[in-house]
């Protein structure tokens, strides 16, 4: 699916459609890391078919904007978040137990299909020349993206600090960036709208996804099933493919 399709997909199904289209008599509302989208819409699918008359709601976003949703009183079942910061914030407000972790992900440097502006590696990302799209270090991509920059040991003039990472996908899709830094998964995901170069190292810069169920949750079972899901051999393909690696 090209990358603003599955863009359009993601924002029907955080508005409250689901992916079938009978009516639904019980309804699983889960709060995910936007860079869970495509996973989640294909995982979605399958829970709504072996659950028949549920539908799969996915409110998608940045983990920590999510949690504070959750916190300010926003209703959800699950809670699948990008960092384990953002997951305790939504423990520590006695909002759900301790979560569990399901999948890891890894950084990776993307640039427009061509590579126009001869981007070779990490140091790049200091150019006066470039425009650079990178994550806000608030949200989990920013995190890992500052660690990796750090480490390299380069200092990166970002044009832009988006809120989460399909924003900054987007504008490297749509040729407003000449690089940014985002996950594999979503690298995957552009297809061939973008081009990865290879930065020996980066993917050592790991970024854990913790689930929860919420203790307020109006589909307690339900809830339980879909982390089941993700923890099954099914849901671990499913994430695998997209390029998701185990905990």
């Amino acid at each position: 699916m090209p990358l603003l399709a599955a863009l359009g997909a993601a924002v029907l199904l955080a508005s409250g459609c689901a992916s079938g289209t009978a009516p639904a008599d019980r309804t699983l509302t889960v709060f995910a890391a936007a860079s869970l989208t495509e996973s989640f819409e294909l995982l979605a699918a399958d829970f709504e078919r072996d659950h028949p008359g549920t539908a799969v709601v996915l409110n998608l976003a940045g983990s920590p904007a999510l949690a504070q949703q959750l916190v300010s009183g926003a209703r959800a079942d699950v809670f699948a978040a990008a960092s384990a910061d953002a997951a305790q914030v939504v423990v520590d407000a006695g909002l759900a137990e301790a979560p569990i972790v399901f999948a890891t992900n890894r950084l990776a440097l993307v640039v427009p299909a061509g590579n126009p502006a001869d981007v070779a590696g990490l140091d790049d990302l200091a150019r006066d020349d470039l425009a650079v799209a990178l994550c806000d270090p608030v949200v989990p991509c920013g995190a890992a993206s500052e660690r990796a920059l750090s480490v390299a040991g380069v200092d990166a003039r970002p044009d832009t600090l988006e809120q989460d990472v399909k924003a900054v996908l987007t504008k490297v899709v749509l040729g407003e960036a000449d690089a940014g830094l985002v996950y594999v998964t979503d690298a995957r995901a552009a297809g061939d709208e973008v081009a990865t170069i290879d930065v020996p190292g980066l993917a050592d810069e790991r970024t854990s996804y913790p689930v929860m169920a919420l203790a307020d949750a109006a589909e307690p079972d339900l809830a339980a099933a879909w982390i089941a899901l993700l923890a099954s051999a099914e849901g671990r393909a499913v994430l695998a493919e997209a390029g998701f690696d185990a905990p």
